[in-house]
């Protein structure tokens, strides 16, 4: 999946977190126009990602839901990755883990989070 597919997606999730998902909601939400909403919903909809039908609302399909919740946890982690690790500003943390989200490996984030659980562990010195 394409990179923009994958912010589509995502977008529609945090959509419906708030109610009803429309292209319009969608287009302004992302900044782009409603035919290039139309083209991404048509592509995620031939992945089985989603259902959309003209002039109605956009519903994830539970193949949808479960690949939108990957991508929205792996952006979760990055961007408290880069406050709290690398600590970067929200605003920095947030813009750049928009980017890393798509390109980093498995493998990479898998290390990553080890970092995160090596570092939060409590410290057992003997007091």
């Amino acid at each position: 999946m394409t990179q923009s597919l994958e912010d589509y997606l995502e977008m529609v999730s945090f959509l419906s977190d708030e109610g009803a998902v429309r292209v319009t909601d969608i287009a302004l939400r992302l900044g782009v126009s409603k035919p290039s909403v139309l083209t991404a919903l048509r592509a995620l909809e031939g992945q089985g990602l989603l259902e959309h039908e003209r002039y109605r609302t956009v519903t994830l399909t539970q193949k949808g839901n479960l690949q939108a919740s990957e991508i929205r946890e792996r952006h979760s982690f990055l961007t408290i990755f880069l406050q709290e690790i690398v600590g970067v500003s929200p605003a920095i943390a947030e813009k750049d883990a928009c980017k890393m989200e798509h390109l980093l490996s498995e493998e990479t984030l898998k290390k990553m989070r080890s970092l995160v659980k090596v570092k939060k562990k409590p410290d057992k010195r003997l007091v």
